[in-house]
C-alpha cells in the first residue's frame, strides 16, 4: 500500500465551494480500483490549503485512476479551483518500528 500526498491551493475567497465540490469528487476517487481510502484537510495556518491523502493498492493503480474517466470527473469538480497544478508525492509503507 502506498500513501499519495497531494498539496491543493485553492483560490482565495473560494475555499467553501471547493470544499463541497471535493466531498462529491471523493465519492468517485474512492470508487476507484485500488483506492483504499481518503481524505482532504484544510491547513490551520492558511486555509487556502488544502492537503490531499489517498492510500492506494500501488502507484500503478493510482496511474490506473489517472488514465480514467473516474479521473476526469474528479478533474471537472476540483481542478477549477486551483491556484496552480498540484503537488502530488508518493509514499511506501510506514517505517517498521
Amino acid at each position: 500500500m502506498i500513501m499519495e500526498h497531494a498539496a491543493l491551493r485553492v483560490t482565495p475567497g473560494r475555499e467553501r465551494d471547493f470544499e463541497s465540490a471535493v466531498v462529491r469528487a471523493l465519492v468517485t476517487l474512492e470508487s476507484a480500483p485500488g483506492c483504499h481510502g481518503a481524505e482532504v484537510r484544510a491547513q490551520l495556518e492558511d486555509p487556502s490549503n488544502y492537503l490531499l491523502l489517498v492510500r492506494w493498492e500501488s502507484l500503478s493503480a493510482h496511474g490506473d485512476f489517472r488514465a480514467s474517466a473516474q479521473f476526469e470527473q474528479w478533474r471537472s469538480l476540483t481542478h477549477p479551483f486551483y491556484v496552480e497544478p498540484p503537488d502530488v508525492r508518493h509514499y511506501d509503507e510506514p517505517l517498521a518500528r
